[in-house]
């Protein structure tokens, strides 16, 4: 994997840059729609890159684990054959999945015991065998596996955590150093900084994780629950520790307005389930403002969803027939809302990249905040 940096805002940390993988160039800043188990819910891959433009998407080690499971993977060749998609493909450890776990699951020193969610089977996930299944499964950027600390944690516990994660980032790297890809292509590693809301740990482990000297680089343990200016706090802190030749990737981030403002602090990539999970509910995110398509206030609007950006079904149903199918609850709704919603996401971070490229970025990005969070 390589990183052209072409230009850094001057008025904010934002950067535009490109990453180069064997399945493709990623345009940064990017946002990568969550494929969790091979799939966007709802929006085939012929959409994703024909309407959404998502260049690089997002797959879960935990959930493709337990399915459809690294043998069928293997077989077919790598989740990228498995679900024809040829552009970029990252893989998060699961260790996320193991915090969200929480009762049925033991941390320890070796790795983490846990019940599947499935059928109750027991799993043993440690650093070494997490970078195997990644391996199987052929992403072309991998996740160390770290541990996610809850928020609040109290700062001994968050400071054991960090160094666990630490520890656990060597045998990482260690395995990965030693094997090969099985699919003749390169893939690489991602370290992820934790440490919680404490600012020494936070400073330590980013320090930790620039010095392991890999091709990128993830900030985690944000976003999950704390306060959105202590999520922009630390991602400031962290930002102006980790190399600035190296991709930033700040995970499970976020709302528009989030994404904007940590692109304005140095980060290159993001991802979320947001766009998705909230357009199954009705939420759209639009270049005006945010619309609760349930509300019966669009019930005769006939308007367009969006007509601000290019995407076929963005600027083809109306809101009265998107309120119609979601109040219905028709398939196709969550498909039009859903993609509508990953475009949106996509035409964002596209714009933020122009205006980076223009110099105008902070401007923009303070008009940008306001409009997008507005409730329509």
């Amino acid at each position: 994997m390589k990183f052209e940096l072409h230009t850094t805002d001057a008025a904010t940390s934002a950067r535009a840059g490109t990453i180069t993988t064997a399945h493709g160039q990623i345009q940064t800043p990017i946002f990568m729609p969550v494929g969790t188990l091979g799939t966007v819910k709802g929006v085939p891959p012929e959409a994703l890159k024909d309407q959404v433009k998502a260049q690089i998407i997002l797959g879960n080690t935990y959930h493709l684990y337990l399915r459809p499971n690294t043998e069928v993977l293997e077989a077919a060749g790598g989740l990228h054959k498995f679900m024809n998609w040829d552009r970029p493909i990252l893989t998060d450890s699961g260790g996320y999945q193991v915090y969200s776990l929480g009762q049925i699951r033991k941390i320890k020193e070796e790795g983490v015991v846990f019940s599947s969610h499935i059928d109750g089977s027991k799993l043993n996930f440690t650093p070494e065998y997490v970078m195997d299944i990644q391996r199987s499964i052929g992403a072309d950027i991998i996740m160390a596996f770290d541990e996610c600390p809850p928020y609040p944690s109290d700062y001994e516990y968050a400071k054991k955590s960090m160094e666990m994660t630490h520890r656990w980032l060597t045998r990482c790297i260690n395995r990965f150093d030693s094997t090969e890809g099985k699919y003749g292509y390169k893939q690489t590693l991602f370290p992820i900084v934790q440490g919680s809301t404490y600012k020494d740990l936070r400073r330590a482990s980013a320090e930790f994780v620039a010095e392991q000297n890999r091709d990128g680089n993830a900030i985690g343990g944000l976003s999950v629950g704390e306060p959105a200016e202590k999520m922009y706090e630390f991602t400031e802190l962290v930002c102006d520790i980790l190399p600035k030749d190296k991709p930033r990737y700040l995970m499970g981030v976020g709302t528009p307005a989030n994404i904007l403002e940590g692109i304005a602090l140095g980060v290159d990539m993001f991802d979320c389930v947001m766009p998705t999970r909230n357009a199954r509910n009705g939420m759209l995110f639009t270049t005006k403002g945010i619309i609760n398509i349930k509300n019966k206030k669009w019930e005769k609007d006939f308007s367009v969803l969006d007509d601000g950006f290019d995407c076929y079904v963005s600027n083809t149903y109306s809101k009265s027939y998107l309120r119609h199918l979601n109040k219905a609850n028709e398939l196709l709704g969550a498909y039009i809302a859903s993609t509508h919603n990953l475009a949106f996401y996509l035409h964002l971070v596209g714009e933020a990249r122009k205006h980076i490229l223009a110099g105008d970025f902070a401007s923009w990005k303070k008009e940008q905040v306001e409009v997008l969070m507005q409730r329509l």
